[in-house]
């Protein structure tokens, strides 16, 4: 993370986490009522608090770039665990297997760049 980044939305994988839960969120409204206060709701929830842990941590860096990592870490553990939710999206058929790949494939990646940042964050501790 470079010296010039003064807000968390110029970061690209806040950037890139927020698309893909605004994706997740359109398409958790279809799933079938039975699962809108279950599995629906947790997917919207895991999704967005990428964003929101990235915040968070970006915010409370000024005091303490450890903090900042812990919640970097939090927000690794949201990705990941969306693609358990993926998953059983797929396997309950609620998502095509298309879907499914492409929302797996944009979680690892934005894992990465997760830990990306994690690292570059630790650096400069």
């Amino acid at each position: 993370m470079g010296q010039y980044v003064k807000k968390v939305e110029e970061l690209l994988v806040f950037e890139r986490a927020y698309k893909i839960s605004l994706d997740i969120h359109k398409i958790s409204l279809e799933l079938p009522k039975i699962e809108q206060y279950a599995l629906a709701d947790q997917i919207r929830r895991a999704s967005k608090s990428i964003c929101a842990n990235l915040a968070e941590g970006f915010t409370k860096q000024v005091g303490s770039k450890k903090e900042f990592r812990n919640y970097i870490l939090m927000s690794m553990g949201s990705s990941d665990e969306m693609r358990i939710w993926i998953k059983y999206c797929k396997d309950l058929a609620y998502f095509t297997e298309e879907q499914s790949t492409t929302f797996i494939q944009e979680y690892q990646e934005i894992s990465k760049m997760l830990k990306s940042l994690y690292n570059s964050v630790s650096r400069q501790a």
